[in-house]
């Protein structure tokens, strides 16, 4: 018997796709690039289901139903493209190829127009949910060449996560749109986690705070409107002792990795004048993170002044609780902003509100407030920035004075604050009618000739001033907002 979906690369996310499919009726192939992983996932996880090892990708394909339908989850970059030269002379006519690692997106759209050419179908598919979601139901979020989504989307769609009966899997659009999602889904949970930490340590060395005192808040907050996964598993965190009884939290080294995907966010808003500042500090406190040399130094030379809070405990934890609520409302408006402007700059023809679904199960940022981002883009599907819906308008209303005075205690106690902080800027500024860009085009255009525009006039004609008396009336002849 053939099987339905062939799958390479058997690390844990990989290994733990293939025993989903298994688990929902899916006859799988699997291949390794290092042989034996196939022999030791048979005898392993994969004993006694139905799943096929294969040793070649020649024997790979030839064991697959037509159309045949080819998952890669390996490492992003060079090494897909190799598999893509090495497939495509195994494969027919309507062949699919599916990419689910975390790819940049333009290389998903390069992948995707040339492989049509040569008459095979590619899918870029993002996949969130880490080991534990690819094995019970991960979020997917596919895109790529639409004539694949019918052949796919049985599996995709049994394997996803549900919520209410809705699988957490839906077509994205064409070309990189699934990785583009995936890649701003990233970058959010760079977001997410920041504003956590800063909200952990704001609890633990502002207020002096222990781990279960911290558990239980955290705990509280996974009951209301904070409900999140990162909340959840927080509280997990806070509560696990290490062999020795102690909190192992208190014993791992205060320098954060990175993938790169969050950065591929920022850059691509920078690409696109958005100002995704929230997740722009995120990736910079993670390089801040690693320089921990320099940061012991730093202590030594700079030190802070010893201070203590003095005041209402309980009071500035629920303003802690206000903050890290609205800061993340304003995460999401960003990357949901920053889609909005790429689905017009790429052609992507995003649904957000499918997007918001897509991420209410299964995926690292899933939480409860991603079924009122799906019921303001229901309501709305051209909505500008969540901000303007009135459930989103109404909690940054709630949320605002505890949001100061949570910043307000970070600087305080000279602990840094950068996702709080920036967000509360960004909506200081997002919000304020005049902002002083109109003294920074004068400034530009004092050195510069760069022109201005101006109050008195329409929009679109640009103006030049002779400052300095002898500068002359020539423009520069480009202008960059």
């Amino acid at each position: 018997m053939k099987a339905n979906i062939g799958l390479i690369g058997l690390a844990v996310m990989g290994q733990n796709l293939a025993l989903n499919m298994n688990d929902h009726g899916f006859r799988v192939a699997v291949h390794n690039r290092t042989l034996s992983k196939v022999d030791e996932f048979l005898d392993g996880p994969a004993k006694d289901t139905e799943i096929i090892g294969t040793h070649s990708l020649e024997e790979l394909a030839d064991s697959l139903e037509s159309p045949r339908i080819i998952m890669l989850m390996v490492k992003a970059g060079e090494v897909v493209d190799q598999y893509i030269d090495k497939l495509v002379p195994l494969l027919s006519a309507d062949d699919i190829i599916v990419d689910g690692g975390n790819s940049l997106f333009t290389d998903t759209a390069r992948r995707t127009i040339a492989l049509k050419e040569q008459n095979i179908l590619y899918v870029g598919a993002g996949v969130s949910g880490g080991e534990e979601g690819a094995r019970h139901g991960p979020s997917i979020m596919p895109g790529g060449n639409k004539d694949a989504w019918p052949a796919v989307k049985p599996i995709f769609q049994s394997i996803s996560a549900q919520v209410n009966g809705e699988p957490c899997c839906e077509w994205v659009g064409d070309n990189g749109a699934g990785h583009y999602v995936k890649m701003v889904h990233n970058g959010i949970e760079y977001g997410d986690m920041q504003l956590i930490g800063e909200a952990y340590q704001l609890l633990s060395d502002g207020l002096s705070l222990g781990a279960n005192e911290l558990r239980s808040i955290f705990s509280a907050w996974n009951q209301g409107p904070l409900s999140s996964y990162l909340i959840e598993i927080t509280a997990a965190i806070l509560a696990y002792k290490d062999e020795d009884g102690q909190l192992l939290l208190k014993k791992i080294l205060d320098t954060a990795g990175q993938k790169g995907t969050g950065k591929w966010t920022g850059i691509n808003a920078m690409d696109l004048g958005i100002p995704l500042t929230l997740i722009g500090e995120a990736v910079f406190a993670r390089c801040l993170s690693a320089q921990k040399d320099e940061r012991v130094k730093a202590a030594s030379v700079l030190p802070k002044r010893a201070l203590r809070f003095i005041g209402d405990k309980k009071d500035i934890i629920s303003a802690i609780g206000d903050a890290l609520y609205a800061a993340k409302i304003i995460s999401y408006a960003q990357g949901f902003r920053l889609m909005r402007e790429a689905s017009k700059e790429y052609n992507l023809s995003l649904n957000y509100g499918d997007i918001a679904l897509m991420w209410r199960g299964g995926c690292v940022i899933r939480s409860r407030f991603l079924n009122d981002i799906k019921e303001a883009y229901d309501a709305d599907p051209d909505l500008e920035n969540l901000l303007f819906a009135d459930f989103f308008a109404s909690a940054m209303k709630q949320a605002d004075k505890g949001w100061r005075k949570a910043v307000i205690l970070g600087i305080e106690l000279s602990i840094p604050t950068p996702a709080l902080s920036s967000a509360l800027a960004f909506y200081d500024g997002y919000r304020s009618e005049k902002l002083p860009a109109n003294l920074l085009q004068a400034q530009r255009d004092y050195f510069g000739a760069h022109t201005y525009e101006r109050v008195d006039q329409p929009r679109g004609r640009f103006f030049h001033t002779d400052w300095t008396g002898h500068g002359g009336k020539t423009a520069s002849t480009t202008y960059t907002v």
